[in-house]
């Protein structure tokens, strides 16, 4: 991902980043962030910058969220009312830090909390052409809105803070195309792992992923986010998608979003930022959505994933040492048999949330699955905000989900990240809207199997792995 001279075209991701580039000094560039977004676990960020005797150099760019610690029940109690010091601390750390540098906070007590990457796309926070770092790797949702958008750790929050600036090498970039068009129930999660399955979990290692194609054009933004929030579990820097006429629509009159004369000048601007036709991609790939059907993750890789219809892999057959061991040693942790069918694994709970699959039209397609019957199964239905959670109660989602059995909590991470209190006991299998399936991800021996939201509900109906198709067409 060079400076083009040649009167070749620019990328989206190149003319965003030249865009922000400040100097380059021996193979890196400094270059200025818009936005950075930052949650409880930023705490050392704040404590460096605070040893220093620093102040954040820019507040009204910086937003914070209470979500990966913050519980999902109990939330009457306050957060002083939590019972574990661990998590209750965490919690007041983040507030304090946010008041004594004059950041927004969407905190526990603000109508509007929920996980950053719902947040702030949600608020209008998240805009084309931005430059924005996060606290944690899946700030690559953001990139849905046509912006460059990537994790960054906490000597890299450090010196946002202090600088808005952040030195960084050039990804390259690989253009994803998606092709046909998608079967029913097959959604942008059945896609993500289906491509996270054809590239391998560092198939796209060092790139900006680019989602393109007649496919992505007929997204919404939500299922755009969802495609995007998961671009580094294939190893990719960021994914990003060309502002549309839809992203200007699921803009338009947000609370940050530009308004009057300063949103036709922002909406001019977006519409210069898609690749250039000329634009050349250091990869290019395509996959043929004819040929995934709904999708789950077997074993402790997001690239362990199948076709519902398929069955386990079994080691004997394959030739390659390093890839026998490691499906034998995916398959002993998450206790399953060589060759039998994916349908035929007992689940023991289902999770429907998280930055991934936890938005209002998530939770109205699993809705439309769940109010089919009564759960099987201890299962969970998380917002990923507040405002989610609101718009889903007036819609009456929530009924139909209490109905059916599951348990409807407040917003967070919860069970995505397992570090609020909400966690798989030992041993138990989990059908989950997530974004991991690694070892312990959800609970010390826990063992995940990443699915869609009408995969999981299906899963929870029936207390198995589940062919949605099986349930046939469902319009609530």
């Amino acid at each position: 991902m060079g400076t083009i001279d040649n009167g070749q075209g620019k990328t989206l991701a190149e003319k965003i980043w030249d865009r922000h580039r400040i100097v380059d000094i021996d193979g890196e560039q400094l270059l200025y962030l818009d936005n950075l977004l930052v949650h409880e676990g930023s705490s050392h960020a704040f404590e460096a910058l605070n040893a220093l005797g620093k102040h954040v150099y820019r507040p009204d760019q910086i937003i914070a969220c209470s979500d990966h610690y913050l519980p999902t029940v109990g939330r009457e109690r306050g957060v002083e009312g939590i019972a574990d010091p661990a998590i209750r601390n965490m919690i007041l750390r983040l507030g304090e830090n946010v008041r004594r540098h004059g950041i927004r906070y969407f905190g526990p007590e603000d109508p509007n909390q929920g996980i950053l990457h719902v947040v702030a796309p949600e608020q209008g926070i998240t805009q084309p052409g931005l430059l924005i770092g996060g606290a944690d790797s899946h700030t690559t949702t953001h990139g849905a809105f046509g912006c460059l958008a990537f994790g960054i750790g906490a000597s890299d929050a450090r010196h946002v803070l202090a600088t808005q600036t952040l030195w960084l090498r050039r990804p390259k970039t690989m253009r994803v195309r998606l092709v046909g068009e998608a079967a029913p129930y097959v959604s942008a999660k059945d896609i993500n792992l289906a491509l996270i399955a054809l590239l391998g979990a560092g198939g796209a290692l060092g790139h900006i992923i680019e989602y393109a194609g007649p496919a992505v054009t007929r997204m919404s933004m939500e299922q755009r986010m969802t495609l995007c929030n998961m671009a580094v579990e294939a190893g990719g820097r960021a994914g990003i998608v060309a502002p549309d006429e839809t992203t200007y629509a699921y803009l338009k009159g947000r609370p940050f979003a530009p308004a009057a004369k300063e949103w036709r000048q922002a909406v001019a601007y977006w519409r210069t930022l898609p690749s250039d036709d000329n634009a050349v991609f250091d990869r290019e790939v395509t996959l043929d959505l004819h040929e995934v059907s709904p999708t789950v993750t077997w074993g402790t890789s997001p690239e362990h994933a199948l076709g519902i219809g398929g069955h386990l892999p079994d080691p004997a057959a394959i030739e390659d040492d390093d890839q026998r061991q490691e499906v034998a040693a995916a398959l002993d942790y998450m206790g399953l048999t060589a060759g039998a069918p994916l349908t035929s694994i007992k689940i023991d709970r289902v999770f429907i949330g998280s930055c991934t699959n936890g938005r209002i039209e998530d939770l109205r397609a699993a809705a439309g699955i769940a109010f089919r019957g009564r759960v099987k199964v201890p299962s969970w239905v998380v917002p990923g905000s507040t405002s989610v959670k609101r718009q889903a109660e007036r819609e009456g989602l929530d009924k139909i989900f209490i109905n059916a059995g599951f348990e409807w909590r407040d917003a967070g991470c919860s069970l995505c990240t397992a570090i609020n209190g909400d966690v798989l006991a030992e041993g138990e299998r989990c059908a989950s809207t997530s974004n991991r399936n690694f070892r312990g991800r959800q609970g010390v021996n826990g063992r995940t199997h990443l699915v869609s939201p009408v995969m999981a509900a299906a899963a929870a109906l029936t207390g198995y792995l589940t062919d949605v198709r099986s349930f046939g067409e469902t319009i609530l």
